[in-house]
């Protein structure tokens, strides 16, 4: 008997769960949470993330906004990047619809929908999105040049590599070619979320358990450092990783030895590590978030994989590679674009990097196969609303001014403004930093202080101060 697929849905509403539920329970095994904390907890509790999420975006404690279904989605990805996320929602404007595809939602549909559509949209997106893993680093630029050199450079290297880029961007494909580029690639290739684990059972995830370790541990499990043996096991989100458990993983780094929770008798593991983190990890270590011999260790070699919006022509080879791979996997012919929409094309940002881009191609490849996309059809699939500032590094966030251009431009301002007062202008910075912090982190309290390397509490005091209303991501999560 085929097992049916697994659909998660994410809805305060309890009658509109239950009547999904029994409109798609033949079809799919279904799981609800009413909150993104719940559905955060539903997902850490099954044995594998669902392949499906349904996903409301007016969720408490603000079910008349769309923030927390926007930071849901990204919590969703961040612990299931292959997860296809299906936006079903009341706030149906364009600006949701463009949001939520920005941070990897594969469509968004309004309330109310026809059952036959949600079932059509959800067998369409497990068709056009079960792909596997593709392992080849796609693009030609210099930059892409570059990241294939030095993954063959640190390919069968046994020490561990750091991969850092902004989300979306490819760092778990740059550590598959990593794996299936080395002697080790008939090995098995591991991947550990950090961020969706709970602290509490990261320890028995990564290093095993012996039976009666803790509440629940009926049996003795191995760890994925005994499970990856020979081969390379990826820690994605490291620095997620709780500084308690630092420790320990520096012990393995360093001589392969580690113990099981419950257990005295030492373990080793010949696994080669991989890290990747969307952080800068040197930063967390001078805010004491992380431990420097640890950074060190996993650093002995760094790869930086590059934004979309640096790969120059390679949002087209990216165009092509994803269109043609989903037009031969729906079995229909292939969209083109008018020259007006390629420009479109070259021009956009693409904030959300190669999983925007992606989405993008599979949503064009459903709606107009064989057919041609303008303009203003592609128009409708992007995100205009994301400033530059969230595409640029922390440092740069962090500064008030570039070094070069800085004191010309303060000068010419306090010569156009007899009027200038200091005050106010620091405070309007202010301002401007603490709302690109909250957009960043989609409203995520704990997140944004993070990006502007404070504390939660004096970010509440500062947004107090200058009016700005409280958000209502700072939910149980940030606690």
């Amino acid at each position: 008997m085929t097992q049916k697929p697994s659909l998660l849905i994410v809805d305060d509403d309890a009658l509109i769960v239950e009547t999904l539920g029994m409109l798609l329970g033949d079809d799919f095994k279904i799981s609800s949470a009413p909150t993104r904390q719940a559905a955060i907890e539903v997902v850490r509790a099954l044995p594998d993330p669902p392949e499906l999420a349904l996903v409301d975006l007016g969720l408490p404690p603000a079910p008349h906004r769309p923030e927390e279904g926007f930071a849901l989605i990204a919590d969703l990805l961040a612990h299931a990047p292959e997860m296809r996320i299906i936006v079903l929602s009341g706030q149906s404007d364009v600006s949701s619809a463009r949001r939520a595809r920005t941070l990897g939602a594969l469509e968004f549909v309004a309330k109310p929908a026809e059952p036959a559509l949600l079932k059509r949209i959800l067998t369409q997106a497990l068709r056009t999105e079960s792909h596997g893993r593709m392992q080849s680093i796609v693009g030609d630029s210099p930059v892409i040049a570059g990241l294939r050199s030095r993954i063959l450079q640190y390919a069968d290297t046994p020490f561990p590599v750091l991969i850092q880029g902004e989300s979306g961007a490819g760092k778990e494909r740059v550590a598959e070619q990593l794996h299936a580029t080395s002697r080790r690639r008939k090995e098995p290739f591991l991947t550990i979320n950090c961020a969706a684990i709970a602290p509490t059972l990261i320890e028995a995830a990564l290093f095993g358990h012996t039976r009666g370790a803790f509440t629940g541990a009926a049996a003795p499990r191995s760890g994925y450092f005994e499970e990856a043996s020979e081969g390379s096991l990826l820690l994605d989100e490291i620095g997620e990783l709780p500084l308690d458990l630092q420790p320990k993983l520096l012990r393995v780094l360093e001589n392969g030895e580690f113990q099981r929770v419950g257990e005295t008798r030492p373990q080793f593991s010949n696994t080669r590590v991989l890290a990747a983190t969307n952080r800068d990890l040197a930063a967390e270590v001078r805010a004491g978030r992380f431990r420097a011999d640890l950074y060190h260790r996993l650093s002995v070699f760094t790869l930086h994989v590059p934004p979309l919006r640096d790969m120059g022509n390679d949002r087209l080879v990216l165009l092509q590679h994803f269109r043609d791979h989903f037009s031969r996997q729906t079995g229909n012919p292939p969209f083109e674009m008018t020259d007006a929409a390629t420009a479109r094309w070259l021009s956009y940002d693409f904030p959300g990097n190669v999983r925007e881009l992606k989405n993008i191609c599979i949503r064009l490849q459903t709606k107009f196969p064989g057919g041609v996309v303008t303009d203003i059809l592609l128009e409708d699939e992007l995100d205009r609303r994301n400033p530059n500032i969230a595409s640029q590094p922390r440092e740069e966030r962090r500064g008030l001014a570039d070094q070069k251009g800085g004191v010309t431009q303060a000068m010419r301002q306090l010569e156009q403004s007899p009027d200038f007062s200091l005050d106010a202008a620091l405070r309007e910075q202010e301002r401007m930093f603490i709302e690109a912090a909250l957009r960043l982190a989609n409203g995520n309290i704990s997140q944004a202080a993070r990006h502007l390397g404070i504390n939660r509490t004096t970010l509440y005091n500062r947004m107090d101060t200058l009016g700005l209303p409280r958000s209502a991501q700072s939910s149980t999560l940030d606690s």
